[in-house]
């Protein structure tokens, strides 16, 4: 098991568990830093949703920076466990952990998120499977961060606001078009 810190918020800082868990990798700490300068430092009043919490990076420093709400689904029992423990250790009262198949999950909710984070394990084609769905699930004013190990020049009905690079992960910003 290894540990990343947040880097914002009321959790500045603080470590977090990060499981070993195959594919399993954590968003770097500038990249996280990089998409919380474009989202806002200040995320109350937002609804947020990890859908490959793994690690939980994301989803916590969302909740960090006073999301109302953050729901987090992970299908991989031993993640799963790391997040349980992190967010009992953080008493991150405000974080809703799910255990579960993103896609299934997706396909059932509503469009109340304003933030959606897309960072699913890299070659197995997620950013595809769930492009469809990722316009039904944002606020009018929501946004769609997606991390992945090429670019994503275009969502189907998304407009790609931001992007960026480090080293071999590419993330992008996406508002409905």
């Amino acid at each position: 098991m290894s540990r990343i810190r947040i880097v914002g918020g009321e959790w500045r800082s603080r470590l977090i568990d990060v499981s070993t868990v195959k594919g399993l990798r954590p968003t770097p700490d500038r990249v996280r830093e990089t998409l919380f300068n474009w989202l806002g430092q200040d995320l109350r009043g937002k609804c947020c949703l990890d859908l490959f919490a793994g690690s939980g990076a994301l989803g916590f420093e969302a909740a960090s920076r006073g999301a109302d709400k953050v729901t987090m689904i992970e299908q991989d029992a031993v993640a799963f466990g790391a997040l349980q423990s992190n967010a009992k250790t953080l008493q991150a009262a405000r974080v809703q952990l799910v255990r579960g198949d993103a896609l299934k999950f997706a396909r059932s909710a509503g469009p109340s998120h304003d933030v959606v984070f897309l960072d699913p394990p890299y070659r197995a084609g997620w950013v595809e499977k769930m492009a469809p769905l990722l316009p039904g699930l944002l606020t009018e004013d929501g946004v769609v961060y997606v991390e992945a190990e090429h670019e994503i020049e275009n969502i189907e009905r998304l407009t790609r606001i931001k992007q960026g690079r480090a080293g071999q992960v590419y993330y992008s910003l996406f508002a409905k078009a």
